[in-house]
């Protein structure tokens, strides 16, 4: 395992480069991006198995797909955190020819970057479809994704749940960001998902909890449980807990944050709350 103080030094600039860049645009998506911090930080720089370089077929490593692509923030951060480019590109976020688009995009050829993400619902069928790939190619490598908790109102997911145990798609690990909050509201307000661990285990999951969906060892320990589970037809999927607005205190918990950006006082008092990591700012 990575060091974890390392680890919580890299999710916590990620924080930092989220509101930086969601500030410096004037637009973006703070909230769900500053919960799933921890989240990308154990995955690229713990458990995932990675090349050196960047391409497109992903062949002899393990792949991620993010599905809830507005969070982009927190995906950019990390890319250009484990090498993918030059982090002064952050800078460029949603201004005018960047590669940095508010929902990630391929026609701009950003490593990293496998799918176009923010049209909400796709992601899982794209890992799915990559799951088979891999097991047809005999590359045994893992398949992880992320969507949000609000996103599951969308049907095309509920077709991918079902697909996968059936496809006997393997070494596929979803990660479902349950942070109980969308852009409306509650997600309990907006249209209750119910129980979401019987819903996955009718449809022949393994279902694993994470209460603890900010703290990075449990993040890591839960990911590793889970790559011991998978096998074909067994896919698993990790109801993760988190904060929306995780590390800043005025946007913790708050729908509100789903797309706003802060003011200048505001990013001030997050800054100052997160404190100087020795990565520095872009």
């Amino acid at each position: 395992m990575a060091d974890i103080e390392q680890l919580k030094n890299t999710a916590t600039q990620i924080r930092r480069d989220i509101l930086r860049m969601v500030h410096g645009a004037q637009s973006g998506h703070p909230g769900g991006s500053l919960g799933c911090a921890d989240y990308f930080t154990a995955l690229y720089f713990s458990v995932m198995k990675r090349k050196s370089g960047f391409d497109m077929d992903g062949k002899d490593e393990d792949i991620f797909f993010l599905s809830n692509g507005h969070i982009s923030p927190v995906f950019y951060s990390t890319l250009a955190h484990a090498g993918y480019f030059d982090k002064k590109e952050l800078a460029t976020f949603r201004k005018l020819n960047s590669r940095l688009q508010g929902h990630p995009t391929t026609h701009e050829h950003l490593p990293g970057i496998r799918i176009a993400s923010g049209s909400l619902g796709q992601g899982l069928s794209v890992s799915i479809g990559a799951s088979l790939a891999k097991k047809h190619n005999g590359d045994e490598n893992f398949v992880y994704t992320l969507c949000g908790d609000g996103e599951l109102n969308e049907g095309q997911n509920w077709e991918a749940i079902l697909a996968a145990p059936n496809l006997d798609a393997s070494k596929l690990i979803l990660t479902v960001d349950w942070n109980g909050q969308q852009i409306d509201g509650p997600t309990k307000e907006v249209m209750d998902l119910g129980d979401l661990e019987a819903k996955f285990k009718a449809f022949k999951w393994q279902v694993l909890v994470l209460e603890e969906g900010n703290d990075i060892a449990a993040i890591i320990k839960k990911l590793e449980e889970a790559k011991k589970l998978s096998q074909p037809g067994k896919p698993v999927v990790i109801l993760m807990k988190t904060v929306m607005g995780k590390g800043v205190d005025f946007m913790e918990g708050h729908h509100q944050w789903h797309g706003v950006a802060p003011n200048d006082e505001q990013l001030a008092s997050a800054l100052t709350q997160l404190g100087e990591t020795p990565l520095g700012d872009y």
